[in-house]
C-alpha cells in the first residue's frame, strides 16, 4: 500500500473500505475495497473527510484481489451462468436458466489445493433455477503472484468447471403395476405422486396404463409407451422379491440395456434404471419402488433431474450414492438443503 492525495487518486485501487456516517440516517461503505476511483469519486470522498487515501501500489507480476477473483471466475462458469460485481474481493457465480448442475470435481480440488485462492460451490447433479448462487470465488490475501494464477488455470484445464445442463422437455409414460389395482381393489395413490413430482420439471404425462402384474403385459405396456414416442417411462410399484412382483423382469424383457437393479440409497434400495435404444434415441425406463408412493424424498428424487436433463446414470454413480444416501425422514423436510444424496 502507499498513501496518496486524494485529488491524485483517479485510476487507483482503494485497499479498504471507505465509510460514510450520518446520524440516524447513513453507516456503511460509500466504497468498498478494490473500488478504482474515478474523478466523479473525489468529491464524495473529501465530503467524507478522506483528504489521503490509501491505495495498491501495482508491481510486475503481482495481481490485485479483485484481478484474481475475476480470474477464478473465468475458469469456473460456463454457458448459462452470469458473475455478479465484486465485493470484497469476492466475485459470485450465478445460474442464469434452470437445469442440472454439473462440476468437475477433480479440477475444484486441485485449483483448491493451490493455496491463496478458493472456488466454494453447492454439490454437483443438483437442480438449480435461474438467479441461484452457484459458487463464490476470491483469493485469500490482498495480492497474489500472476504465475500462481496461471497455475490455477492449468489446474482447472480447457474447460470450465462448472457447467448447466438444461431440462428438456420429456413426454412421460406411466405403467402403473398391481393387480389390486388393475381390479379397482385399491385407489391408484402412486400416480398422483409421481405427477406432482414431474410438474416441477417440463414434462408431460402422456397417459398412465395398468397392466396388473403380468409381465408379458407390463413390457407390451412399456414398448408401446416407446412406440407412441415417449421419452421417458415410469413403472411404478412390483419392484420387490415377492413372487407376484413382476416389474423388474418386464423392464429387461424390453431389451433395455440394465444400469442397475439396486441401489445404496434408503428410502429407494430397489430401485431399477435401464435404457432402451430405438432409431437413434435413448430412452430410460425406470422400476420406481412402492416407498416412492409415500416418502416424502426417495432415490426418485435424486436421479429425476437428471434423466431430464438427459445426464446419463452410470452403475459407479449410483454405487457413489452410498455415502449420504440415507435420508433421516426429518419431521420437518427441508430437502435439497440437506444431506441427502450428498
Amino acid at each position: 500500500m502507499k498513501e496518496i492525495r486524494t485529488e491524485d487518486a483517479v485510476g487507483q485501487v482503494l485497499c479498504q473500505d471507505i465509510t460514510q456516517i450520518i446520524k440516524d440516517k447513513v453507516k456503511g461503505p460509500v466504497f468498498r475495497k478494490g473500488h478504482i476511483v474515478r474523478e466523479e469519486d473525489i468529491p464524495v470522498l473529501l465530503s467524507v473527510g478522506k483528504e489521503h487515501l490509501y491505495v495498491w501500489e501495482k508491481k510486475e507480476g503481482i495481481l490485485h484481489e479483485n484481478e484474481g477473483a475475476e480470474i477464478l471466475y473465468e475458469i469456473c462458469a460456463g454457458e448459462g451462468m452470469t458473475g455478479t460485481e465484486i465485493k470484497e474481493g469476492k466475485k459470485e457465480v450465478i445460474a442464469d436458466c434452470d437445469g442440472l448442475l454439473k462440476i468437475r470435481s477433480q479440477a475444484l480440488r486441485k485449483v483448491n489445493a493451490l493455496g491463496e485462492m478458493m472456488i466454494a460451490s453447492r454439490h454437483g447433479n443438483t437442480v438449480v433455477r435461474k438467479g441461484d448462487k452457484i459458487a463464490g470465488t476470491r483469493i485469500i490475501p490482498l495480492v497474489i503472484e500472476e504465475e500462481k494464477m496461471k497455475k490455477a488455470r492449468e489446474a482447472a484445464g480447457p474447460e470450465p468447471i462448472f457447467s448447466i445442463k438444461p431440462f428438456q422437455f420429456k413426454k412421460v409414460g406411466l405403467v402403473v403395476t398391481g393387480s389390486e389395482i388393475r381390479k379397482g381393489l385399491i385407489e391408484d395413490t402412486f400416480s398422483p405422486v409421481l405427477e406432482q413430482k414431474l410438474s416441477e420439471f417440463p414434462t408431460a404425462v402422456m397417459g398412465k396404463v395398468m397392466p396388473g402384474d403380468d409381465k408379458d403385459a407390463i413390457t407390451a405396456a412399456i414398448l408401446d409407451f416407446i412406440t407412441q414416442g415417449a421419452d421417458l417411462v415410469l413403472c411404478s410399484g412390483g419392484m420387490s422379491v415377492d413372487p407376484d412382483d413382476r416389474t423388474p423382469g418386464a423392464i429387461s424383457h424390453t431389451g433395455a440395456r440394465v444400469v442397475t437393479y439396486g441401489a445404496p440409497v434408503l428410502p429407494g434400495a430397489m430401485m431399477m434404471v435401464s435404457y432402451y435404444e430405438k432409431d437413434g434415441k435413448t430412452i430410460p425406463i425406470v422400476g420406481l419402488p412402492g416407498c416412492v408412493m409415500y416418502a416424502k424424498r426417495t432415490i426418485f428424487d435424486l436421479l429425476l433431474p437428471r434423466l431430464l436433463a438427459d445426464d446419463e446414470i452410470t452403475a459407479e454413480e449410483i454405487v457413489d450414492l452410498g455415502e449420504g444416501g440415507l435420508c433421516l425422514n426429518c419431521k420437518v423436510c427441508t430437502y435439497p438443503n440437506c444431506g441427502f444424496g450428498k
